[in-house]
């Protein structure tokens, strides 16, 4: 009786897993943040974009730490409430996110100049800028 339970036990775990990608392949993981730039401040965001945000996911592409980053400006609104700019950073896959922090404070600390450098940074973009969301998503493929 314990087998066959252990049987029924396996089948409930293992079973639904095998059915669940009948209908794609995992693709690669995309971490995507959707951010709103402050009225008249839209140009010095993205220059602040450029000048600290940009050389550093080079570094980490350099380093083979994210495999490609995308940004994108929105060319439509739904509302004011919209967000303006989604910065898209392509992972491998979702081990290439394993003890991630340590190597992106490593590529902070060599391009931006350390912990306080960056504080500083991310509490001046606080004042032209606010992330609406930030997701983490899976690109898949039909099959």
């Amino acid at each position: 009786m314990k087998k066959l339970c252990g049987f029924v036990f396996f089948l409930l775990l293992f079973v639904p897993a095998l059915f669940a990608q009948e209908h794609y392949t995992e693709g690669p993981v995309w971490r995507v943040q959707l951010i709103r730039v402050k009225p008249t401040h839209f140009d010095e965001y993205l220059a602040s974009l450029r000048k600290s945000t940009k050389p550093m996911i080079e570094e980490e592409k350099r380093q083979g730490l994210i495999v490609d980053y995308k940004v994108f400006l929105k060319q439509t609104k739904s509302s004011p409430d919209d967000w303006d700019i989604c910065v898209a950073v392509q992972y491998k896959n979702y081990a290439a996110m394993d003890g991630l922090s340590a190597k992106l404070e490593a590529v902070r600390d060599k391009v931006i100049g350390g912990k306080q450098p960056a504080q500083e940074l991310s509490e001046k973009r606080q004042e032209i800028r606010e992330i609406i969301s930030s997701e983490l998503l899976e690109e898949v493929y039909l099959k």
